[in-house]
């Protein structure tokens, strides 16, 4: 009997994460669903498991090493192993340039990069545990980067900023854990139908003293088969970049924009 494999996904209480961890568990992973938010967080799991999958909640402050590690090692011995880590979780404000904080700057590096950091250490640490190998692949670090880590976009400085170095940062680590039999990828979003998304499409419409709906058209109109995308559309991208069909793919960014950015 083959051994069920585990995926850990950080932001897993709501939007991508959700879709990621339900969709992850579908491909049969026992899923790590950790996020900030413990009650949106177990509603993830719950749903999982009534639908026949298997899940584990853990509250996770990704900006925190330690905390990071501790989640890991607790899904770790809840189900036996690590196979795939998502470093899902972010955040995505709208900083004007001349708007730009210290606090701000701090806080979405923190989440943004400094998770993707701590996800990569804590699942490098486990796949090492498990043992490595240079002839076969024996773990997956895929990380959140954005459409907006391909382009600079108006009125994202940070959240842009850090999507870029989410890129640099899974080149770097591509190079540095392949001959351990260690893949990692990113994939790039553009724009998504998630509370976040919502919310920024709400600021923009209040800004211009137009509807919610005047303010989701704005985004919409960018995007060449002309929809937001919806959170399944990613997450079925990062089914394959959890699965045996990727294998042979490291250091790549996917970019899953229904059509914004063309390389």
């Amino acid at each position: 009997m083959s051994v069920q494999k585990v995926a850990f996904v950080t932001g897993a209480g709501q939007g991508i994460g959700r879709a990621i961890a339900i969709r992850l568990a579908k491909d049969g992973f026992a899923v790590g669903c950790a996020d900030l938010n413990p009650q949106l967080n177990q509603e993830t799991a719950d749903l999982i498991t009534q639908a026949g999958g298997k899940a584990h909640a853990v509250t996770v402050d990704v900006a925190n090493r330690e905390n990071v590690f501790q989640g890991v090692a607790e899904v770790v011995k809840t189900f036996g192993r690590l196979d795939v880590m998502v470093n899902n979780a972010g955040l995505g404000p709208q900083t004007p340039i001349d708007k730009i904080t210290p606090e701000i700057y701090r806080k979405v590096f923190d989440v943004n990069v400094g998770g993707v950091y701590w996800g990569i250490q804590a699942a490098v640490e486990q796949f090492r545990k498990q043992g490595t190998s240079r002839e076969r692949i024996v773990g997956k670090i895929i990380n959140a980067s954005s459409q907006a880590g391909q382009v600079g976009n108006p009125g994202l400085a940070v959240y842009g900023a850090t999507k870029f170095a989410v890129r640099g940062i899974t080149q770097t680590a591509a190079k540095d854990l392949a001959l351990e039999g260690i893949t990692v990828n990113a994939f790039c979003p553009g724009i998504v139908k998630t509370p976040m998304m919502y919310g920024i499409a709400q600021q923009v419409a209040d800004e211009n003293g137009k509807d919610f709906d005047w303010g989701m058209n704005t985004f919409a109109k960018n995007i060449a088969l002309g929809r937001l995308s919806e959170p399944e559309e990613v997450a079925a991208c990062v089914s394959y970049l959890a699965g045996p069909d990727s294998d042979y793919m490291t250091g790549q960014a996917l970019i899953i924009d229904g059509g914004m950015t063309y390389n």
